[in-house]
């Protein structure tokens, strides 16, 4: 991975990954970020939250990349979550109507508790 991009961490035996030193997720880092992101589910059931805390700008091919990693997890039986997006961000997944396809949290904490709600692993919940 392109100097440590990302780190990651267990929070009740779910991954939460977070960008190091990143404001930007673009051409530059996609393919890396989607590497990594794609390989946690190489075993089924894995509960991901992503967190964007910091990011301020998002590309098309970082866009791409969530698309990539979330048609993973749902192949996988596994589970993809957002959280702390930027508002500038937000406006970019409103705009491409993104915020209607991920689950999206104001903030860890909550995204982590969506995990523990009755029905929140069935497919298609949001």
């Amino acid at each position: 991975m392109n100097g440590n991009l990302l780190k990651t961490e267990k929070i009740d035996n779910i991954d939460v990954v977070s960008f190091e030193n990143v404001k930007k997720i673009n051409a530059l880092i996609s393919e890396s970020v989607k590497e990594e992101l794609t390989s946690f589910f190489n075993k089924p059931n894995t509960r991901l939250i992503l967190n964007l805390e910091g990011i301020n700008y998002i590309d098309s091919s970082g866009f791409g990349v969530f698309l990539s990693v979330m048609k993973t997890a749902n192949n996988n039986y596994g589970h993809f979550k957002l959280c702390n997006i930027s508002p500038e961000v937000m406006e970019l997944f409103k705009l491409l109507q993104l915020h209607n396809i991920f689950e999206i949290y104001d903030d860890l904490e909550d995204c982590l508790k969506s995990y523990s709600e009755p029905g929140s692993l069935l497919p298609g919940h949001k």
